[in-house]
């Protein structure tokens, strides 16, 4: 029998997943892009195929059958492509045909449970226009294994239009109509259609929150999935941005503060009916306690309380007073990792590789959940080489490194050389999520991967006022000989006041001065800045010379950057530039300080 072999992707992968308001919509766009894929997997080996990259989660294949055994899958952890081995009576037709089929059965459900207007309604023919013509499945039959990109050409020859959307546009999927079918943004039969949805759903859809049909279905799916005949019991606890940031002072002021002052903050909390179950999510530092663990991080910021008007101006008002008696206070920013391998295209071409790295993908795969657990963060998605996170601040750059830890382990003594470059975005809680989804994939692609020369990790911090911080390193030279973090011992320097804040706040006009002029030789050699340094760093200390000039070292070096490459044997050699470049000292206050100061 002829073998043959099918190549399957299913998409837009950002155009779903990363445009979202809510952590729940960027979660219920991975989950659902994971499951659909699942869908095909199993099609697939319904008609006697061999799904040979990458491998699956078998018991999340048998979950979409009904015949699961471990715990209901959460995340998603099926990639939005694969490649399968089948024969000559395969038809790829019957793929697309039961994805297609299982997405529109999703999207009645929520349909019939939450809107149900007339079937010739503007709202129907809206939600039915755009169900049918959101998602683009494309797929290839060739008859050679070693063909990689085949896929990749295909999706050039585009043959996948969406329609035109008129009216007012939904408020998360861009250039998207919402559901209402109104002309203007100003009319009054938008809040006519929306104000009983919002009614009803409460905290599902925010007052004036417009949505299309995708969007829609991204942000209620959930409470119906197990309804479904591919679907099951699916917990709707994904935690906040906010819930995010406030996860290490929860566990501080849990530990530490007064009974009477936990009471009263919990008692105000309550009493503006912020407790709900969403929050209540397994989060390692607070998961062994329920106290404050229920409720939207939101209601922990003065400046949230203070700057929206909320439902009951009595409790917000309560909680406020409540937050004042409480020392401490909450970092306003979180962060989100995302993690890619590297190099791997070009091995995939060696049919006696592929199977190697499958087995090295499933391995990595099966324990990045609780790599993010560890770090008391929550996962998004894990798939193949792919890992999206979310974590508070303190936690990100640790869970990345552990990551490339268990990646290189995953494939050592394969004979594959791959490695895993990593994108951290430190976010304040107020900036759109869409934006910093969006702008990690820059991060990695354009900063870590091409900038740095892979096997890096890149950060970016932003602020209200946008972006405040760059930095990137390959990980070599980000961790010292001990395989730790030289920014994170830095960082528990200066929180032990061993760096000065006035020290870090001069030092961009230091930076300044040592930097030479275009075209110019620097004015100090590399030792010379470092002296200078040390000699601002021990004014108003008792520390020698000596000692300062050890701890300036490692952030001077942090400072330049170091580009790694490979040459066509695979050896490694980097280049450092000459510049100093403020933003890994400017990267090191901020995460000591968490932007506090």
């Amino acid at each position: 029998m002829t073998k043959r072999y099918f190549h399957f992707t299913l998409g837009p992968v950002q155009g779903f997943v990363a445009q979202a308001r809510r952590t729940r919509d960027f979660w219920a766009g991975s989950f659902l892009l994971s499951w659909l894929s699942g869908i095909a997997m199993n099609s697939v080996k319904n008609q006697n195929g061999k799904i040979l990259f990458p491998s699956p989660d078998e018991d999340y294949l048998k979950w979409i059958k009904g015949k699961g055994e471990k715990s209901a899958p959460h995340q998603g952890n099926i990639p939005n492509r694969f490649k399968a081995e089948v024969d000559e009576n395969f038809n790829p037709q019957q793929v697309v045909k039961e994805v297609k089929s299982a997405w529109q059965e999703l999207a009645q459900l929520v349909w019939e449970k939450d809107l149900a207007y007339d079937e010739d309604s503007i709202h129907r023919k809206i939600w039915d226009r755009q169900i049918n013509n959101f998602f683009e499945i494309s797929w290839v039959i060739t008859d050679d294994a070693t063909e990689s990109n085949v896929l990749d050409r295909r999706k050039n020859w585009r043959n996948h239009f969406t329609p035109s959307e008129p009216g007012v546009k939904c408020m998360i999927m861009t250039g998207w109509q919402e559901l209402s079918g109104v002309e203007s943004p100003d009319s009054e039969e938008l809040s006519t259609f929306w104000e009983p949805i919002q009614k009803k759903l409460k905290r599902d859809l925010a007052e004036k929150e417009f949505l299309c049909a995708i969007a829609f279905i991204k942000r209620r799916f959930a409470k119906y999935f197990d309804q479904l005949k591919f679907g099951w019991k699916l917990k709707t606890n994904v935690p906040s941005v906010a819930y995010l940031a406030v996860a290490h002072w929860l566990e501080h002021i849990i530990a530490n503060e007064d009974e009477q002052k936990l009471e009263a903050l919990y008692t105000a909390a309550k009493n503006l009916g912020t407790e709900n179950g969403e929050w209540n999510t397994n989060i390692k530092c607070i998961d062994k306690t329920r106290r404050l663990t229920a409720l939207d991080g939101r209601v922990f910021f003065e400046s949230e309380l203070l700057n929206e008007k909320p439902e009951n101006e009595a409790a917000a008002k309560q909680m406020l007073a409540a937050l004042q008696k409480i020392e401490t206070k909450p970092s306003p920013f979180y962060a989100i990792l995302l993690m890619d391998g590297d190099s791997l295209g070009k091995h995939m071409s060696s049919t006696e590789k592929q199977p190697k790295i499958s087995a090295a993908l499933k391995t990595f795969t099966d324990n990045v959940d609780d790599i993010v657990y560890q770090n008391n963060g929550f996962l998004i998605y894990a798939g193949g080489d792919d890992v999206l996170a979310i974590l508070p601040l303190e936690d990100a750059l640790s869970c990345a490194k552990d990551l490339r830890d268990e990646y290189l382990k995953a494939f050592k003594g394969s004979g594959i050389n791959s490695t895993l470059s990593g994108a951290i975005e430190y976010a304040h809680i107020k900036m759109p999520l869409t934006k910093i989804l969006r702008d990690s994939h820059s991060l990695l692609d354009n900063i870590a991967k091409d900038g740095c020369g892979r096997d890096a990790i890149a950060v970016r911090v932003w602020k209200q006022g946008g972006k405040a911080v760059q930095w990137a390193m390959p990980w070599k030279k980000a961790l010292d000989d001990n395989n730790e973090l030289i920014i994170e011992q830095l960082v528990e320097e200066f929180k032990d006041n061993e760096f000065s804040s006035g020290f870090f706040y001069k030092i961009r006009q230091r930076f300044d001065l040592l930097n030479p002029a275009k075209g110019e030789r620097a004015i100090l050699n590399a030792d010379e800045s470092v002296s200078l340094l040390a000699a601002d760093y021990v004014s108003g200390t008792r520390i020698s010379m000596s000692e300062a000039e050890e701890k300036i070292k490692p952030l001077l070096e942090q400072c330049r950057q170091k580009i790694r490459k490979l040459d066509d044997n695979d050896n490694e050699t980097f280049t450092t530039k000459k510049r100093l470049e403020v933003d890994g000292a400017l990267l090191v206050r901020f995460l000591a300080t968490k932007s506090m100061e």
